[in-house]
């Protein structure tokens, strides 16, 4: 597989509370260099992004993140905050709390709502599985495709454990035709990239695959 072709599958990604407005911005100028998918960024640097970039790349952000927990209202006015000001593509964070009660049908309410707030653009729904049983998992891959919603994720990044092949697989097997994967956490090499894609995942949330590619492309030489 062509660098090319991983990193247009890529959320070229910077979540860090401490990210300042330098490392955004080397964030989108390698983004645009190098074709990624998207930038994934704080709400916060939505705004400015949008006005420094303009249309030169596709700014995704996080809604709810990282833990999820906040209500459905707030989850909403963070995601009509974020579309107005030019986000392409959302994030959410699912209410864990509602799962580990047995509240799916809460789950996906809130998904759809977020997904009628967002019309046609792209929304994720991170279900953060290193907290999840497999049962509940295939429960949640039902959710995410009655909501509407575009992809189901794996993880913030932020949680015990990222992306597994495994979960992936899974996901393939649950989810309707039109939701795609992103894999997220813990991808920490070219090899890894590879495995998810070839796996099923039509994106990857990372922060290092610029580094990775141009590391392996400095070691062969």
């Amino acid at each position: 597989m062509e660098d090319s072709e991983i990193l247009k599958r890529v959320d070229h990604t910077l979540l860090k509370a401490v990210s300042s407005w330098a490392d955004i911005q080397k964030l989108c100028e390698e983004a645009i260099q190098f074709g990624t998918a998207s930038v994934c960024v704080p709400p916060a640097y939505v705004h400015r992004i949008r006005e420094a970039f303009g249309d030169q790349l596709v700014i995704c952000t996080v809604i709810g993140f990282p833990l999820g927990y906040s209500t459905r209202e707030a989850k909403l006015s963070e995601t009509r905050q974020a579309l107005a000001e030019g986000a392409n593509e959302l994030d959410m964070v699912i209410n864990l709390g509602d799962v580990k009660n047995g509240d799916l049908d809460a789950v996906q309410e809130e998904i759809a709502a977020l997904k009628e707030a967002a019309g046609d653009r792209i929304l994720k729904v991170i279900i953060e599985t290193c907290y999840l049983t497999e049962t509940e998992k295939i429960f949640l891959c039902q959710c995410v495709t009655d909501a509407g919603a575009d992809y189901i994720k794996t993880s913030t990044g932020f949680g015990a454990a990222g992306a597994t092949l495994e979960d992936v697989e899974l996901f393939k097997k649950h989810l309707g035709p039109k939701v795609k994967i992103k894999a997220a956490g813990g991808i920490r090499s070219r090899e890894d990239m590879v495995r998810f894609l070839q796996a099923g995942a039509e994106r990857l949330g990372t922060s290092s695959a610029i580094k990775l590619l141009e590391e392996q492309i400095s070691n062969q030489y």
